[in-house]
């Protein structure tokens, strides 16, 4: 009788505690269905699925910075990447021409045939050499050469009175003159340069100094170079 009593005990206590397993259960499963789902909406997927669901940014003129992809673009997204391409485009090839005309400026400034600034260099350095000039103007290194007077201080900034003119004959004439001031005196070089059709450099037709009270000294002269014309006679009449 002892024995069957406490076995009957024994059932009635797991009966009143099964309850409170079967809670404790259920507890642990929701709290691991929980966790899961916090991992799910963690994962790379699921925000690459929410971040596919934002509405990209429109594309305009000010905005477009290749991101997309042309295809994926509006009619208007596309004309406005069109408009800022196009103005880029144009942006590039002003540079470009500016750039070509800064060099062709400083071409025909410093290195050309006709340039007023290498003859003038050319020119001024002729008459610092020659004996003639240094002796009436002074020592060769306190020569100063310079273009028409003006209100500017600077001598660089005088401008040089020159002209090229191309004559029925396609002969281009180049002629310039420019002052010149040492310690002695000061004076005016003249200078005429001429270069036929087929030529490519400009050839001396006359370079002189003037120095008010002396003669006029000629650093070149064409005249004097040419041979003189002999005249033909015939029964003591000259024929020409």
């Amino acid at each position: 009788m002892a024995a069957a009593a406490a076995r009957a005990f024994q059932l009635a206590c797991r009966a009143r505690h099964k309850p409170l397993v079967q809670i404790t259960l259920a507890a642990q499963c929701s709290t691991k269905t929980a966790h899961q789902g916090y991992a799910t909406q963690s994962s790379p997927g699921a925000s690459t699925s929410s971040s596919t669901n934002t509405p990209r940014r429109a594309v305009t003129v000010t905005t477009d910075d290749g991101r997309y992809k042309w295809s994926d673009l509006s009619t208007r997204e596309k004309a406005a990447r069109s408009t800022q391409q196009s103005f880029n485009l144009a942006l590039v090839v002003a540079g470009a021409v500016g750039t070509l005309t800064v060099i062709y400026f400083l071409y025909q400034e410093l290195f050309a045939a006709d340039s007023k600034t290498r003859q003038f260099n050319h020119a001024v350095d002729r008459v610092r050499a020659d004996s003639r000039c240094t002796e009436l103007l002074g020592p060769a290194k306190e020569i100063k050469a310079y273009g028409e007077p003006t209100s500017n201080k600077w001598a660089r900034a005088r401008p040089l009175a020159h002209s090229v003119e191309v004559d029925k004959l396609g002969v281009t004439h180049f002629k310039m003159h420019f002052h010149v001031e040492g310690p002695k005196d000061a004076g005016v070089v003249n200078l005429h340069m001429t270069k036929g059709k087929g030529d490519e450099d400009l050839q001396y037709k006359y370079l002189s100094l003037n120095v008010n009270g002396h003669p006029t000294v000629y650093l070149e002269n064409a005249d004097e170079k040419s041979p003189k014309k002999t005249v033909a006679k015939m029964f003591g009449v000259q024929w020409r």
